[in-house]
């Protein structure tokens, strides 16, 4: 989104682009629902598959804590993208990318849930590096 400036055919990008609205919005709805994830392997809720013989296996409530550290850090980090800190987009595209990795590795568990979550963390990484950066004078 952009907002003229007092100088003719001069205009100003602000931090409130839709693009980044979009990724921040999503990025806490992750985090939160991560957060979720997290709580209820912690908690050892009977949704979760039982796997053998995975390469990545790790104890469920191992991965609890995962998601659940991840989650809180998503969602922060998806909270300070409202401020326009350049730094929250960079940290969120890599937490968005560190998601993706957990959430395939978390495949076997909860295959529907975690190809959702793929997802949503691939719209956030295109949201937050198609919207427009601000400029400077």
């Amino acid at each position: 989104m952009t907002t003229p400036t007092s100088a003719p055919g001069r205009r100003e990008a602000t931090h409130s682009s839709g693009w980044l609205v979009f990724a921040a919005v999503i990025m806490i709805f992750s985090g939160v629902m991560t957060l979720l994830g997290g709580i209820s392997a912690i908690a050892k809720d009977d949704v979760f598959l039982a796997t053998r013989n995975y390469v990545y296996e790790l104890d469920l409530t191992g991965w609890g804590w995962i998601h659940l550290v991840l989650g809180i850090v998503i969602a922060l980090t998806g909270a300070a993208l409202f401020t326009g800190a350049t730094w929250a987009r960079t940290v969120g595209v890599g937490l968005a990318g560190l998601s993706m990795i957990a959430n395939f590795m978390w495949l076997p568990y909860t295959p529907w849930w975690a190809l959702l979550l793929i997802a949503i963390d691939a719209l956030i990484i295109w949201g937050l590096c198609v919207a427009p950066r601000p400029m400077r004078d």
